[in-house]
């Protein structure tokens, strides 16, 4: 037995929490508190991608390669990054709450990807809402990983592929696998990396009890959901995969914080994914608020090594 690993209750303790990660939480609280309030959509993407919304944009690398993809559902662009030696490929899908963000602002993570686990990182430049509601987001990611399925041997020298993604971006991934599966292309996807997503677009009793929270809150996500489903029913599996047909998906590492208002969605995949039959691990960090591990210190650094040795794991 691994005494040092805690028992699920203990992160959620008053004594869990760092005093170095409630620092950076006070710190990223008091950087939201004094931004501006965006009054536009298009403020709303110029804060994200610049990080006055509180999350930190990585520089972009000079490793990296924009590229389309001719697919049959169209052209889709991609960002690539590639190692010297290619030990599988990690399909990575950003985060943004489906309205913002891009494929250009995770370079960091991807980087060390590339550098650690030897793995090439395609981030895809899927469409946002309001513009482009389900499926279309969704659709592209299926489309860029099919492209992958078909191609990846020839373009990159090996078939092992990896997906994953941020909040919205971890939803997409999930759904992505799932219309893979139904497509019988699944099988090529080793493992998933799931991070803080959003998997119940009907809100879990975390996010329905979220308000005023650091990052994201209920009415924020509720807004965000709206753009996202342009009308469908949030609570049917083809937009909430909590509640879909969970079979046959490759391994899958859910992180999340204890602050964060998705912490319920994780909490659930992660035994449902388990109850489907799939191997799953959840990495829980006491603390951790919606998009911690893009912040400093040893919470978001612990987490950013365990999805990298995740990822590692299934690339040979």
């Amino acid at each position: 037995m691994e005494a040092d690993v805690p028992s699920l209750h203990e992160l959620f303790g008053p004594d869990a929490i760092s005093e170095e990660t409630r620092q950076v939480n006070d710190a990223l609280k008091a950087q939201i508190a004094a931004a501006p309030q965006p009054d536009s959509l298009d403020a709303a993407r110029h804060a994200f991608a610049t990080g006055a919304s509180g999350i930190p944009v990585s520089p972009q690398s000079s490793r990296a390669r924009s590229q389309t993809l001719s697919t049959a559902a169209g052209d889709i662009g991609v960002r690539v990054l590639v190692p010297e030696v290619v030990r599988g490929i990690y399909l990575h899908i950003h985060g943004g709450g489906w309205v913002l963000g891009a494929n250009d602002m995770w370079d960091d993570m991807l980087e060390s990807l590339v550098r650690n686990a030897g793995l090439a990182c395609m981030s895809v430049a899927y469409r946002l809402a309001p513009e482009h509601p389900f499926p279309a987001a969704r659709d592209d990611c299926v489309a860029a990983a099919t492209w992958l399925v078909e191609n990846a041997e020839r373009e990159f020298g090996t078939s092992c592929l990896l997906i994953g993604g941020e909040s919205a971006g971890a939803h997409l991934a999930a759904l992505t696998l799932l219309r893979l599966r139904d497509a019988g292309l699944g099988k090529p996807f080793k493992a998933a990396n799931l991070m803080y997503g959003c998997f119940d677009l009907g809100l879990t009793p975390s996010l329905r009890m979220a308000a005023e929270t650091p990052v994201i809150d209920r009415a924020g996500t509720e807004r965000f959901i709206a753009a996202f489903s342009g009308g469908a029913d949030p609570d049917h599996p083809a937009l909430s995969p909590l509640y879909a047909d969970l079979r046959d998906l490759p391994p899958a590492l859910f992180s999340v914080g204890t602050l964060d208002p998705l912490l319920d969605d994780s909490l659930f995949m992660h035994m449902r994914w388990q109850a489907a039959g799939n191997p799953s691990e959840l990495a829980v960090y006491p603390g951790g608020v919606h998009g911690f591990n893009c912040l400093t210190g040893q919470l978001a650094e612990a987490a950013n090594a365990k999805a990298e040795a995740f990822l590692k794991a299934f690339a040979p």
